[in-house]
């Protein structure tokens, strides 16, 4: 014969506690017959509600899209891995050279003195264009200074930082040379006609009025005032 099947604890304790027809009927209708739900029965949410959301929701998304994304780095950390050092291998005349042409083309439509055209050029003119230029690649010659080792200092600019030019020689050679207290000379030819020479273009920069960041000197209005002598 089979086994009866053994009473559920939670029905033998009912019946310690009630009368046995009473805790089989609290057993059937609380416990076997109770109601499973299978969704919340709270009411449906407002438009308010849903909207607040979706607005949390894509908040979220956006922070954690800005997690992810690196951010820049900063000065201490290029100084740290060496991006702002120049290697070795890469300080040689020739390696800027090209450069430096590509940047007389760049200055002479600045200047509007390119191939095809004829400009006055005064200081008042030109002034400006000049401190508001950018001198990669630009070819100077340190030919005043306070300290007199610098002067005669002559190459192309391959960093122009707020304080300072570094220069690449013609003996490949990088030279770091402090804008305060120092002027700079360059020399810019000028494409002439057929059979017309024309005399280049020689300008004399004081280093102080360059003592910006390059695209922070380019939106800057300069102005004309005395300086005194080095």
């Amino acid at each position: 014969m089979p086994q009866p099947e053994p009473t559920p604890f939670a029905q033998t304790l009912l019946r310690r506690a009630l009368p046995t027809p009473t805790a089989d009927e609290y057993y059937t209708e609380r416990a076997i017959k109770r109601p499973l739900y299978l969704r919340p029965t709270s009411p449906e949410p407002s438009a308010r509600a849903l909207r607040r959301r979706a607005q949390h929701a894509k908040k979220a998304a956006a922070q954690k899209h800005r997690a992810l994304k690196p951010g820049p780095l900063s000065a201490a950390k290029k100084r740290s891995l060496g991006l702002l050092e120049i290697p070795k291998s890469q300080i040689k005349w020739s390696t800027y050279a090209p450069l430096h042409e590509l940047w007389l083309g760049y200055i002479r439509d600045v200047l509007g003195v390119a191939e095809g055209r004829a400009t006055y050029v005064t200081p008042a003119s030109v002034g400006p264009l000049i401190a508001s230029a950018d001198m990669h690649g630009a070819k100077m010659e340190v030919v005043r200074s306070r300290c007199v080792s610098r002067v005669g200092i002559k190459g192309i600019v391959v960093r122009d930082s707020q304080y300072t030019f570094e220069i690449v020689t013609e003996k490949d050679k990088l030279k770091t040379v402090p804008k305060e207290h120092t002027w700079f000379r360059m020399e810019i030819p000028v494409p002439g006609e057929e059979g017309v020479e024309r005399k280049p273009l020689v300008f004399e920069i004081n280093g102080e009025q360059f003592q910006y960041r390059a695209p922070d000197r380019a939106n800057k209005k300069m102005k004309m005032h005395y300086q005194a002598d080095i």
